[in-house]
């Protein structure tokens, strides 16, 4: 069994405008970094920013062998809409939710969470990197 706890952000200067998404995943036993990430995503809104943060994440979570995955965010919305508080309505947001819940039931179990943004600083962080210095591509890092 592998579990990682994951802290996932996306961010949009303007709505839509420039975005970025970040993401940390850390050994939920050890608390080891095993990945971090950050990708410029081009024009998007903010709420594509933060559901495309919980898809990249997972995809790397999934390649790292995890079988559980604690999910932490600062957008509210976003961990309603994954534990199925709040319904996904807008038409651009449906297919990346049913892309991360398809991935989600890859897994045997998750949580899913709201954290406040004073606790979400490092998925922040990287959000900011991918917009203010990659605007092409990604930066992956992985510790080890």
């Amino acid at each position: 069994m592998r579990r990682l706890v994951i802290h996932t952000d996306g961010a949009a200067r303007g709505n839509p405008g420039p975005a970025g998404l970040g993401a940390i995943l850390r050994d939920a036993g050890t608390g080891e970094t095993l990945a971090e990430l950050a990708t410029y995503l081009g024009v998007r809104t903010n709420n594509v920013a933060e559901w495309s943060a919980v898809e990249a994440a997972l995809d790397e979570a999934l390649r790292l062998g995890a079988t559980h995955v604690d999910l932490r965010m600062d957008s509210e919305l976003v961990a309603r809409q994954i534990a199925g508080i709040y319904k996904v309505k807008h038409p651009d947001l449906k297919p990346i939710h049913a892309r991360v819940m398809a991935q989600l039931a890859r897994l045997n179990g998750y949580t899913v969470g709201h954290v406040p943004r004073a606790l979400n600083a490092d998925a922040d962080r990287l959000s900011n990197v991918a917009i203010d210095e990659l605007r092409v591509g990604t930066l992956p890092f992985e510790a080890g």
